[in-house]
C-alpha cells in the first residue's frame, strides 16, 4: 500500500456529492440523481484572451548545477492559453545520471496571480500519480482568494503521469478487472489470480510504456522541480504539497536545501517508514476514520448501521463479505459491484467528512441490494469516466512507489504478518497486508539515489501539517516528518478527513496565509 494519498492496493482521486478535499487537496464534483457527475470545469471555448505580460527571466545563478544540465535550467517556456489558464511544457532529462539518454517533457499549467504578484507557487496534489495541472485548473477550490491574488499557481504533471509521457500498464478493460478483484484473497484460487495479475501488470508496464517508465521516481521528479524553479525565474522554490506531495517536497528539501523557499506540506507522511510499517500505519488510519464515521452515525441516533460502533463495523464487514460472495447488480447492466470496487467505494468518502452523507447513501443502497453508488465512488477513485480512465493514476502509483522502494513480500510472509494487521485494522487489515505484494516482479530499478535519507538540513522553515483523524496519512506521520526535517514546524488540526488547509479551520488557514503571504513562521506545535 505504501505512498500516500492514494491507497496503493491500487490508488486515489477525490470527490463525491459535496466538496471533497483529500489526498489530492480539494476537488469538486456534483453528483446527480442518476449518480453521474457534472463537469466542474464547464465549457472553456469562450475564455477571454489573457493580457500579455513580461515573463520572469530564468535564474542565471547556476553554481552547483552540473554543466550538462545548464541548458535545461536556462530554457524559456512558451506559455499558450488553455481555457482560462496558460499551459506549457518543460524539457528535462529522462535520466539525470545519463543526460545523453534523451529528454522528456513535463506538462505545466498555471493560473495567473489576480493581484500584486509575489511569484510562483508550485503545487503537487498527491497520489503519487495525480496530475498536478488539475490543481491549477481548479485553483479556486484549492486556495483562498488571498493566495490566488499573490501567486501564480503552477501545477505540473510529474514525469510518467497525466500528460507528462504517462506510463501505461493495462488496457481499460484489464484495469477494470484489476480494480474489481478481491484485494484480500481468501481462497487458493484468488491468491493465485492475485499474484498472476501482479505479474501481468508489470509485464504490461514494460510492454506498453517507453524508456521513461524506469525513471519516474520521487527523486527524479524532485530534480525536475528544481529545473522548473529556475525556469520560472525563482531564486527559491515556493511550494505547496498535499499527501504524497509532502514526500516530494521533503525530497526536494534534501536534494536542494538552499533552494527551499516557503514550503507547506499538508497531510504529511513519514518518509522514514519501511513498507511494512507504512502499510500498518495506513491500515490503522483508515480504521480510525471508519470508526469516526460510524461513531458519528450512532451519536446522531437511529443509525442505519447499528446501535454501537462495533455493531456498525460488523454490518460493514458483513456487507463486504456478502459482496465478495455475490456481487451486487447496479444501474449499469454490464457491470456488477464486485468486492474490489466496494472497497474503493467505501474508503473514498472517508477522505473528507463532507462526503459522509454520500457514504450513507452508498452503504444503505448496497444493503438493499443495489451497488450503483458504491460503484460510482469506486470509479471516481480511479478517474474512470464514461467507460474509460481520464488519467493513469491507478498505474503510475505502483510504478512510482516501487521505484522508490521495491520491497515486496511473498504470500507466505503476508500470512505471517496478518495478526499484526488485523490488530491495527480489523476491517481493512487484510487488504493492506496483501498490498505488500505489489512490487513483486517489478522489472525496473531506480538509478538516481534510491533510499535517500531525508532531513533537509540547511533548508528554510518548512510548515508540516497533520490532521488527527486523517485516514490516508495518519497524524503521527506528520509528527514524524516535522521531527525529521531539521527546519520542520508542526501545525496540527483536530478533525476528520485528509489534509487540513482550506477546510474551514480558520486557525490553520491563518497560519498558512501568514507564512505564504508574509513569511511569518507559525509557532512549532501550533494546535488548531
Amino acid at each position: 500500500m505504501r505512498e500516500r494519498g492514494k491507497v496503493q492496493v491500487v490508488a486515489l482521486v477525490l470527490v463525491g456529492a459535496l466538496i471533497v478535499a483529500g489526498c489530492f487537496g480539494a476537488v469538486w464534483a456534483l453528483v446527480g440523481d442518476d449518480g453521474s457527475a457534472d463537469d466542474p470545469e464547464g465549457d472553456d471555448s469562450s475564455a477571454a484572451p489573457l493580457p500579455e505580460r513580461t515573463e520572469p527571466t530564468p535564474q542565471v545563478g547556476l553554481q552547483g548545477v552540473p554543466r550538462e544540465l545548464r541548458t535545461f535550467y536556462r530554457q524559456s517556456l512558451s506559455w499558450e492559453q488553455c481555457g482560462d489558464n496558460e499551459c506549457a511544457t518543460l524539457e528535462v532529462p529522462i535520466d539525470y545520471t545519463d543526460v545523453a539518454a534523451g529528454t522528456t517533457e513535463i506538462a505545466l499549467e498555471r493560473t495567473r496571480a489576480t493581484g500584486e504578484r509575489q511569484g510562483s507557487l508550485v503545487v503537487n496534489p498527491g497520489g503519487p500519480g495525480a496530475p498536478g495541472t488539475d490543481v491549477a485548473t481548479q485553483a479556486d477550490l484549492y486556495f483562498a482568494p488571498e493566495v490566488l491574488a499573490a501567486y501564480d499557481v503552477v501545477g505540473f504533471d510529474p514525469r510518467g503521469t497525466g500528460d507528462s509521457d504517462p506510463v501505461d500498464c493495462f488496457t481499460d478493460e484489464e484495469l477494470d478487472a484489476y480494480v474489481a478483484q478481491d484485494p484480500a484473497p481468501d481462497t487458493t484460487e484468488e491468491e493465485t489470480e492475485f499474484v498472476d495479475d501482479l505479474g501481468a501488470f508489470w509485464a504490461g508496464c514494460a510492454q506498453r510504456s517507453d524508456a521513461l517508465v524506469g525513471h519516474v521516481s520521487t527523486v527524479e521528479a524532485a530534480r525536475d522541480m528544481d529545473v522548473l524553479r529556475s525556469v520560472l525565474g525563482e531564486e527559491r522554490l515556493r511550494y505547496f504539497g498535499y499527501s504524497y506531495g509532502t514526500r516530494l517536497g521533503a525530497t526536494y528539501a534534501e536534494l536542494f536545501p538552499k533552494k527551499v523557499g516557503r514550503f507547506v506540506l499538508d497531510g504529511a507522511i513519514n518518509p522514514a517508514l519501511g513498507s511494512r510499517e507504512d502499510a500498518l500505519s495506513q491500515a490503522k488510519g483508515f480504521e480510525t476514520a471508519l470508526r469516526s464515521y460510524v461513531g458519528n452515525c450512532v451519536d446522531e441516533g437511529d443509525c442505519y448501521l447499528g446501535d454501537s460502533v462495533d455493531d456498525g463495523l460488523q454490518t460493514i464487514t458483513g456487507l463486504l463479505d456478502d459482496i465478495d460472495e455475490t456481487p451486487l447488480p447496479t444501474k449499469d447492466p454490464e457491470r456488477d459491484l464486485q468486492v474490489g470496487n466496494a472497497f474503493y467505494g467505501l474508503i473514498l468518502p472517508l477522505y473528507a467528512r463532507e462526503n459522509w452523507p454520500i457514504l450513507d447513501q452508498a452503504l444503505a443502497q448496497a444493503m438493499e441490494g443495489d451497488g450503483s453508488t458504491l460503484l460510482y465512488l469506486s470509479d471516481t477513485y480511479g478517474s474512470r469516466e464514461s467507460g474509460s480512465y481520464a488519467d493513469n493514476s491507478l498505474e503510475a502509483i505502483s510504478v512510482i512507489n516501487c521505484l522508490d522502494d521495491p520491497t515486496a513480500f511473498t504470500p507466505k510472509q503476508v500470512s505471517a504478518q496478518m495478526p499484526d494487521f488485523l490488530k491495527a485494522s480489523p476491517t481493512f487489515g487484510e487488504v493492506f497486508a496483501w498490498g505488500m505484494l505489489n512490487c513483486a516482479g517489478i522489472p525496473f530499478t531506480a538509478t538516481d539515489e534510491p533510499g535517500l535519507d531525508i532531513d533537509g538540513a540547511g533548508a528554510a522553515p518548512i510548515v508540516v501539517i497533520g490532521t488527527t483523524r486523517d485516514p490516508a496519512t495518519p497524524y503521527q506521520e506528520a509528527v514524524a516528518m516535522a521531527d525529521q526535517l531539521k527546519s520542520g514546524v508542526l501545525v496540527s488540526r483536530d478533525g476528520d478527513g485528509h489534509t487540513a488547509y482550506n477546510r474551514g479551520n480558520a486557525c490553520i488557514d491563518e497560519a498558512v496565509h501568514g507564512y505564504l503571504l508574509d513569511g511569518v513562521v507559525p509557532d512549532d506545535g501550533l494546535e488548531c
